[in-house]
Formats: C-alpha cells, structure tokens, sequence
C-alpha cells in the first residue's frame, strides 16, 4: 500500500497533499508533516473537505536528522517529498539515506549563510544513494522541473541539434498588495540580490544583479519586461543537452516590486549577514520575512496568470527551427480547485506528478538524477491531466 510522507506545509504542500489526496490510486496513505503541526492540520481539514480523503499530520524539526529518521520509522513511508526550504533538502537527504527510502525536492541546496544554490552538494550524494539502492529526484516543481522536462521533450523529439534555450517566468498576476513573495519571502529575495549568471561558449559568465533585461511577449499575458537572473535548473541542463551553445534564465518583475526591492537594499533589509539589535543577533532578511504577507495567504483574490515556458532554438533536418513550450495557469483557476495561488500550484502539481513517476516505479533508478535524465512523455501526460496543459508555439 504506497504511503507518501510530505514534509513541508507551505502554499506548495498543501498543493502537493490535495493533489496526492486526489490520486488514491497512486497515493493510498498520505502524512504531512512540519515544524507547526497547526499549519498540517489546517490543510488536512481542506483536504477532507474538498477531496474526501482523510491525511494523517505530525510535528517534525526537518533540520535534524535524527528526529526525521524517528518519523520516517513512525510512518515507515515509500517516498519523503521533501517541499520544506532549500536549506533542509540535505538533512532530509541524509535522513532518507539511514532509513532507505526514496526522495524527491524542488529547489536545490542552498546554505544558510550563503546566498548561493548550486546542484554539486546534491549530486555529491549519486553513489551513496545507488550503493543504497534508493532514488532522489531533484527539482520537480515548475522551474525547475517542468522546464527541464520541456527541453528534454525539445532534445529527444523536435530537434536534432539545440543550440540556444532561453527560459521565461512570467507572473502577470495580482494579489493587491504593494509589496509581496509569492513564494518564501527569504529565498525569493536572495535568489533575486544575488549576481546574475548564465552559460555561453562553454562557461559561465557572471554579471551584476539584475542589470540585463528583455521585454517579452508571453502567451497569455502580453509584453512584460523580464530579466536575467542565475536559476538552478541551468547547471543541470548545461550537462544534460549535448552541444548547447548558451542558456539563460529570466523572470519577470513589475516597477513597484523593483522600487520596494532596492529601498529595502539600500537600507539593508535584504542582507543575510547576523546584526547585533537590543542583546540580540538579528538576520535583516528573516526579519523583513516576518514582516511580508505569508506567500500562502495571497491565494483569496488573486487575479491574471502565469506564463512560463522554454525558448529554444536550434536545428532540425537541416534547417533552423525554433519553438516557446510553455503553460499559462490562472490563479483563480487554481484558487477555486485547491484554494492555492498559481505560483504555488505550478510547484505542487509537478511534485506530486514526479512522486507518481517514482512510485509506478515509471521513472526508478537507484541514484541521484535531475528531471531531464528521464523520459519527457509519461511525465508531459500527466502534466496536462493534472491541471497545467502545455503548449508548443512554433516562432
């Protein structure tokens, strides 16, 4: 009977437990679990209410190892989705590791007192998890997740060669507030603050943060100015798409999110250095954190869409060919199915479609493996029955 332990109870697990809650013959047995076992509670009642199906909560500190092991023996679970913060994926590694169960994330390891996420600490762990015959899947949210699936259906059946891929987020949504993550307020700005990093002729050329931009015109949402940020899912594709000449990575942000974001700056808000306040060691960071809206409670009202997709441009039979694969989803849509902004639902969805891969033994090979390592069609299949249709747009 396939029993699935999420650990995390963000906007995006609670995606992930309704979207499991609604797959009973995949997912027989459900637990959720996080530090604030409220938080677990809250969405297993929306769960009971909205899908019919009962989940089981429990209280978990997913930093330490020994704590989740003693869980994971509790539950005794086929698979952890790990949906916690970055910070946690390599303790939930090593607890999965003890007790040899399966995992899968969505966003690589990033320190804490570096704002610096990179696949290397991760992929570190691929003998020890094939010499104990268990499986971790990384980054099986949106982007990245899908859109390493989208250039790996690119690879294997639309060209013969790729030479450029340009990957494009765009949140043409509004959730009424004047300033807002929407997702963890912490990772989000440190993600945006940090130096801008993309792959070209065979390395990695680094620029100042936020200081490249292009307008775009997104399916769904029109032109919107986007810029060029470093994101996970590009180290892994430079490794895994065979003559690449470049990748980028861009996202969208309006004025008055930018205007917030540099006075917050300049006063030094976004900085993740400890500061001494009144006896105490403060992080500006998880100070500001604590002051923003939760990123779960912009659900209710949030109105437009996300359009996010993969530019790629290269070769087929001789003659250059370039497509956009991408998916809009609206956040009332959404809302209305899960009670879940867009933002958390294109994460979730893809979570618990990779889960599904893993536990129909569909995608199952003892190690450590990125999304693009694996066959794009019965994931792409799935995308589109779980609630995130997908579209090729020839350019």
């Amino acid at each position: 009977m396939p029993k699935v332990l999420i650990i995390g109870a963000g906007g995006v697990g609670g995606v992930v437990a309704h979207k499991c809650a609604a797959n009973p013959d995949v997912f027989e047995q459900i637990v959720l679990a996080s530090r604030t076992k409220s938080k677990c509670d809250a969405i297993a009642d929306q769960v009971k209410q909205m899908q019919g199906r009962e989940i089981t909560t429990a209280r978990v500190d997913a930093d330490d190892v020994a704590e989740t092991v003693e869980l994971i023996e509790q539950v005794r679970p086929d698979l952890l989705i790990n949906v916690a913060l970055p910070y946690q994926d390599l303790p939930l590694m090593d607890a999965c590791l003890q007790t040899k169960v399966d995992y899968l994330d969505t966003a690589n390891y990033e320190p804490k007192d570096t704002a610096k996420f990179e696949y290397h600490w991760q992929w570190a762990y691929r003998e020890r998890f094939r010499d104990a015959g268990i499986m971790a899947l990384l980054g099986s949210g949106f982007d990245p997740g899908v859109t390493n699936v989208f250039c790996a259906h690119a690879r294997d059946n639309l060209f013969d060669t790729i030479d450029t891929i340009d990957i494009l987020d765009c949140n043409g949504g509004d959730h009424g507030h004047a300033f807002a993550t929407n997702f963890n307020p912490e990772i989000n700005i440190r993600e945006i603050t940090q130096a801008g990093r993309y792959w070209e002729g065979g390395e990695w050329v680094e620029i100042e943060a936020m200081s490249q931009d292009r307008v775009f015109d997104f399916p769904g949402v029109g032109e919107r100015k986007a810029f060029l940020l470093y994101h996970e899912e590009l180290e892994s594709l430079v490794e895994h798409v065979p003559g690449l000449q470049r990748i980028r990575f861009w996202m969208t942000f309006g004025e008055e999110y930018l205007t917030h974001l540099r006075v917050l700056g300049n006063v030094g808000l976004t900085s993740i250095d400890p500061i001494e306040f009144q006896g105490h060691k403060i992080v500006p960071l998880q100070f500001l954190k604590a002051l923003l809206p939760d990123p779960a409670s912009l659900a209710e009202g949030y109105t437009g869409k996300t359009s996010i997709g993969c530019l790629i441009a290269g070769h087929k039979d001789g003659k250059p060919k370039e497509v956009f694969i991408h998916n809009i989803c609206d956040h009332a849509e959404t809302y209305r199915e899960v009670r879940a902004q867009a933002v958390s639902y294109t994460t979730g969805v893809p979570a618990s479609i990779g889960a599904e891969m893993m536990l129909t033994r569909t995608w199952h090979e003892p190690g450590v493996w990125n999304m693009e390592q694996f066959d794009s069609a019965p994931f792409l299949a799935r995308l589109a029955e779980c609630g995130l249709p997908w579209h090729v747009q020839e350019r």
